[in-house]
């Protein structure tokens, strides 16, 4: 059976009118108390009093929400931006069109998020969200992912946060802010007790960041969510593990942590769990891509006969082996019972490692989202998680594999589901925030967006 392949996001201009358009994004919500009509032409006049080039795309989008203000006069809508549509060629936003859209959104209390994701607003543009976060209190969710925003853009951001009391989930995904943008942000979240997800990713943080935000996060209540994966380490020395689990013993606000391409070993998954013993929070817990042996599994196996509050852990592209699993399938077996989803995808994990966690479902009824793809797959593994689905231990979508059978043997084919398949994009149509694809933010919600 063929695998299933996606194209992955592209961040080549694409100039030009087009002749359709994605429609705005409308999310369900209370009657709103004031009209807010016109959204299109305020963007036009304005355009044409700062003698700036309408652009369609986002003329277009502006006209959509329009209409559903017409329709239904609902509040709670995000305008979605977006400058990576797969089905339409779409002229992305620059900064100077995020200058004149800021001007229309300030006064329009029906708008509660924006997602600007993958556009080329830069510095410009982050000067111009910062203030539309300054002047329009109903803003909670602001994606400006891959935008191009540097050190200084990501400064006047989280200067803006410090005195923002409405916004609840921010992504600066994959914007080089570095270290003095990072810096600036967790100077920010000792000042700012609103915002509860803050994903940095992608962003080139540094030592000096993590170790900053490890040291705030013991004290700020509101943080419910951060993601500080792949932060630029300089030698194999920059463990970033032994200040996290710090954190992790006085904080006990925080639900979901990403700790993605950290370079962690055993020692500092000994370090984590040393943490973990002591917190009653943490239910989301992201160390893929990490250097993570069988001895490391040790150490949670450990935290995972006591913890009764993690549910998702995803320990993909780490190099457990089957001695690793076995240690994790023990545990669920015979003490957790509070682990929903596992992710194990390409661990080298062989048939024996594989089995002893499919046997630990059958006997563990809470664990029911298992990801395995990637792995050493015999016909005794295929024959053991098919049978998993037909017997009702497994759900179909609660998995990366589906079993076939050929020629009486059964195999097993990889399918799309996952813990975070539409972290870094969203499909043009269906449920982009559907429990089969992203079943780590939706057995775990932190907010809307997610």
């Amino acid at each position: 059976m063929p695998r299933s392949w996606k194209k992955k996001d592209s961040k080549s201009r694409s100039p030009g009118r087009t002749q359709a358009f994605p429609k705005a994004s409308v999310s369900r919500g209370q009657l709103a108390s004031e009209s807010a009509p016109g959204l299109k032409e305020q963007y036009v006049i304005l355009c044409m009093e700062k003698s700036r080039t309408i652009n369609p795309f986002i003329e277009h989008i502006l006209q959509e929400v329009d209409k559903a203000m017409k329709k239904g006069m609902v509040t709670g809508i995000t305008l979605n931006i977006a400058g990576n549509n797969r089905l339409v060629q779409v002229q992305r936003v620059t900064g100077e069109d995020f200058c004149i859209l800021s001007k229309v959104l300030k006064n329009h209390s029906c708008i509660s998020g924006v997602d600007a994701r993958y556009n080329f607003i830069g510095n410009t543009g982050a000067y111009y969200a910062a203030k539309l976060l300054q002047k329009q209190p109903s803003i909670v969710y602001l994606n400006l992912m891959f935008n191009d925003i540097q050190a200084d853009g990501g400064e006047l951001i989280a200067k803006a946060l410090q005195k923002n009391k409405t916004l609840k989930y921010l992504r600066m995904t994959g914007n080089k802010i570095e270290n003095k943008g990072g810096m600036c942000f967790a100077t920010m979240l000792q000042i700012n007790s609103s915002l509860e997800k803050l994903d940095l990713g992608d962003c080139d943080l540094g030592m000096q960041t993590v170790i900053a935000f490890a040291t705030v996060l013991t004290q700020n209540q509101a943080i419910k969510g951060i993601n500080l994966n792949r932060p630029i380490m300089y030698s194999e020395q920059d463990e970033s593990t032994v200040h996290v689990g710090n954190m992790l013993k006085e904080n006990h606000c925080l639900i979901e942590l990403h700790m993605c391409k950290h370079g962690i070993k055993n020692d500092g998954m000994q370090q984590l769990c040393e943490g973990l013993h002591l917190n009653s929070s943490l239910r989301y817990l992201d160390v893929s891509c990490n250097k993570i042996t069988r001895d490391g599994m040790v150490y949670l196996a450990a935290v995972l006969k006591s913890n009764t509050t993690l549910e998702v852990i995803d320990l993909s592209f780490n190099r457990i082996e089957s001695a690793g699993v076995i240690y994790l399938s023990e545990t669920l077996t015979s003490h957790n019972r509070s682990l929903k989803a596992l992710s194990v995808v390409s661990n080298q994990i062989d048939g024996e490692g594989l089995i002893a966690l499919s046997n630990s479902m059958k006997i563990n009824p809470i664990l029911s989202n298992i990801y395995i793809w990637g792995n050493k797959f015999d016909e005794a593994t295929c024959v053991a998680y098919s049978d998993l689905i037909e017997e009702g231990h497994l759900k179909a979508n609660n998995t990366d594999v589906k079993p076939y059978v050929v020629d009486e043997h059964v195999y097993l084919a990889e399918v799309s589901n996952g813990l975070k398949k539409h972290y870094y994009w969203t499909p043009t149509y269906g449920d982009a925030y559907g429990p089969s694809t992203n079943a780590g933010f939706a057995l775990v919600p932190v907010g809307e967006h997610l």
